[in-house]
């Protein structure tokens, strides 16, 4: 308190009448008063701007060249349209702190801090100095790709721009997570891989950054795997087929395009996560297995705990080239017993039912599918042939079995003359056709074009009518988007009947054979589809904060899911940006795809195979 002091009342002794500061005293207090203030006026009309919109942005970009990109990525830059975002900014600031104190325990990782600068990408670019390089080996060129149209060069821009888009609300809402809900602008829990923090998004994704020459995005992506990726804190039963497809594909297909070890040693140590599934009496592996205790088990419902075909038929691509870059023959060994058991055992008319006991060998429910828990087994099949070389004629022969079967028993032409592929159950064909089936389009002419055989010519036929039939799937809906399943009776072609076979979530099979008929017959058509697909994309599924799938392809207004898939990323806008890009880019004659779209090189038509060395013993 400051002092006070009491005058005495001379006429009444004792009694104080008042109180009062000094002279002295009050000039020093309006001295101290008066230089606060111009400390004041000073500090806010000429000290540094410290309280501008876009502060947050200039401290994250200190943070930033002090070391890789470990934190969230930033918010964009303040835009008119864009003002509902800010009020996460304060949720991102949290975010960065926390994630802050987490970077600072972490040794110097002795990188340029110069390739995590916001710099534009050159015309044409050039990916020794775009990417970051860990190895001496070559990496993908990206040199080539654009089309001499600039119309195309447009429409494959606008695919790009959707795909940034996609990743950048991810990094805001759910960076680190599997998935993204856009529309609660959270992540999404409910997926495949739970609530673990396995970032299915930016392993599945990150080949498809690479392809795009997102160069920021790639290296946010990369530096998140190689500082925060691990599967040793998981104790959840994971998809031994969804780990694999994505996990295992996704790095592979990076490591291809970039030699960096990095990404080899991150494939290895998930399939190596996945091995404990195959310790069956057969060798046939379960369907989950916990990471955790490698204790491993199939569903349930899946015909008395059978393993499924397109679950255990859909390793080889991954598990193969796995081990002729790592020398490690475990993996092949792996998926070549299932190839084996496959091949000998008694298929009923010459199909593969979907369920086989992984105790007995023994098939389960009679249920033959080239959709849901069939269909990338017979991708697999003849992939693998192509993958090594043209080589493995055990896969070639069991393809062409399987697919002369399948055209026999399988294949239906519709009144309306519509070709389409059924389920058939005991016998009985269903007259159904599942979205995932409109893959085979591609996959019948991909056979046709690389077999050259006696059935050549009637592959081509199916597939270019399968790809037709899902095509129309799509423009008989007022989304110009195709639903989960359709059906052929009576009066109905290739419309969904059934309210659960209404809904779109983002799926990508039929602009994969969109893709594929495109690069085999450069047919105009396949371009137009792709492009009306894009746009009805942008119409119903796009919102300000990502995409979702949506509840019904029959309504004009239809309600979204809520879910932004990480096959979106993978598949779906992958496929879309090549169906608009140069042959150059990615030749099928060089590189296989598996069933996540992730590009593997073929075995002695591609540099960036990179076989691992002999051991001289073995020489």
């Amino acid at each position: 308190m400051l002092p006070t002091y009491a005058r005495i009342n001379s006429s009444n002794s004792g009694s104080a009448v008042r109180r009062s500061f000094r002279t002295r005293e009050k000039c020093l207090i309006i001295l101290v008063f008066l230089t606060l203030g111009f400390v004041c006026f000073g500090g806010f009309f000429y000290l540094p701007d410290n309280f501008g919109t876009d502060r947050v942005l200039k401290v994250y970009k200190q943070f930033q060249k002090a070391g890789p990109e470990i934190f969230i990525p930033a918010p964009p830059p303040a835009r008119s349209d864009d003002t509902a975002h800010f009020a996460d900014r304060a949720k991102l600031n949290a975010k960065i702190q926390e994630e802050l104190n987490d970077f600072l325990e972490k040794p110097d990782t002795g990188k340029s801090s110069s390739t995590q600068e916001d710099a534009p990408l050159m015309n044409p670019p050039s990916p020794e100095n775009t990417f970051r390089e860990s190895s001496s080996s070559p990496m993908l060129s990206l040199l080539n790709g654009e089309d001499a149209n600039s119309d195309v060069r447009e429409k494959r821009d606008k695919v790009k721009e959707m795909m940034k888009h996609a990743w950048e609300y991810y990094k805001l809402y759910a960076w680190g997570k599997n998935e993204l809900r856009p529309i609660s602008k959270r992540p999404h829990t409910g997926s495949i891989f739970g609530t673990s923090d396995l970032g299915a998004t930016i392993v599945d994704g990150l080949d498809t950054l690479y392809l795009m020459n997102l160069t920021k995005e790639f290296n946010e992506g990369k530096d998140w795997i190689a500082r925060r990726f691990t599967l040793d804190n998981v104790s959840a039963d994971l998809s031994v087929f969804e780990t694999n497809i994505r996990y295992v594909g996704g790095l592979l297909a990076c490591y291809a395009f970039t030699g960096d070890p990095m990404f080899k040693e991150k494939a290895q140590y998930v399939a190596d996560k996945l091995l404990p599934a195959f310790q069956t009496p057969t060798g046939i592996p379960n369907a989950l297995v916990n990471l955790k205790t490698g204790a491993s088990k199939n569903y349930g419902w899946a015909s008395g705990g059978s393993s499924i075909l397109s679950e255990f038929g859909t390793l080889h691509l991954e598990f193969a080239y796995l081990s002729d870059i790592t020398g490690n023959p475990v993996y092949r060994e792996r998926v070549q017993n299932i190839r084996q058991i496959l091949k000998d055992i008694e298929k009923p008319k010459g199909l593969y039912p979907n369920y086989l006991n992984p105790k007995t060998g023994k098939w389960g429910q009679q249920h033959m599918s080239l959709g849901a828990l069939g269909d990338s087994f017979y991708e697999y099949l003849l992939k693998s042939w192509l993958q090594s070389g043209q080589t493995d004629d055990e896969a070639k022969e069991m393809y062409d079995e399987a697919m002369t079967a399948i055209l026999k028993h399988m294949i239906v032409t519709s009144p309306g003359g519509l070709i389409y592929t059924s389920d058939m159950k005991f016998d009985r064909l269903e007259h159904k056709m599942d979205h995932l089936a409109c893959f085979s389009g591609g996959l019948f002419a991909l056979g046709a074009q690389t077999l050259q055989n006696e059935n050549s010519k009637r592959y081509m036929e199916v597939g270019a009518g399968i790809t037709n039939t899902c095509h129309e799937s799509y423009i008989r809906t007022p989304t110009h988007l195709g639903p989960e399943a359709f059906r052929f009776s009576d009066g109905t072609e290739a419309k969904a009947l059934k309210a659960q076979e209404k809904y779109y979530i983002l799926r990508p099979e039929t602009f994969e054979s969109y893709f594929v008929l495109w690069r085999l017959t450069h047919d105009q058509k396949y371009r137009d589809w792709g492009w009306d697909a894009v746009q009805a994309l942008e119409k119903h599924c796009r919102t300000p904060t990502g995409y979702c799938g949506l509840k019904n392809v029959y309504l004009e207004e239809p309600q979204k899911d809520d879910v932004q898939q990480s096959f979106f990323l993978a598949e779906t806008l992958k496929y879309l940006y090549l169906l608009f890009s140069d042959d150059s880019l990615l030749p099928l004659d060089e590189w296989v795809f598996n069933t996540e779209a992730h590009p593997l090189p073929i075995h002695g038509a591609n540099a960036l195979y990179r076989m691992a060395p002999v051991p001289a013993n073995l020489q």
